[in-house]
């Protein structure tokens, strides 16, 4: 039986990790953890925000479920639905892991340069700031 959800400490964790595999030039996998770093601090915060979830914590609804890039579309449109616009004004208009795909786990390394890797390590430390602000908002 897997264990149960926790977004917020998924989302360190990722984070953490990235930054440790970033440092050493580990491109690919520093890549992949700091999008799974930003899904899960978003998803932490729909949680905040009375997101529906399972008995496991996970989401509910399958539109909830998604991994990046659809998922920063999808954590906006939740965010207004749900009064969450003061961590939408946290993030970049632009859509920074529009790029990035789950399947770039099978890729090979070769593919991954600092360069394309930055942007996401940005992105991910501004779902970082959001997921902070939720935290002092009491929220998660």
């Amino acid at each position: 039986m897997p264990h149960p959800a926790d977004f917020t400490d998924a989302h360190r964790r990722h984070w953490k990790d990235a930054e440790l595999l970033f440092e050493d030039e580990h491109w690919a996998n520093a890549d992949h953890l700091y999008g799974f770093s930003a899904e899960c601090g978003l998803k932490a915060v729909m949680v905040g925000l009375k997101m529906p979830v399972n008995s496991r914590g996970t989401p509910r609804n399958d539109e909830h479920r998604k991994h990046l890039p659809v998922l920063w579309s999808v954590f906006e449109s939740f965010a207004r639905k749900h009064e969450g616009e003061t961590y939408l004004v946290l993030l970049p208009n632009d859509k920074p892991f529009a790029d990035w795909s789950i399947d770039d786990r099978y890729a090979n390394r070769c593919h991954f340069r600092r360069a394309n890797v930055a942007p996401h390590q940005s992105a991910a430390g501004q779902v970082r700031r959001v997921v902070e602000r939720a935290e002092l908002d009491g929220i998660i």
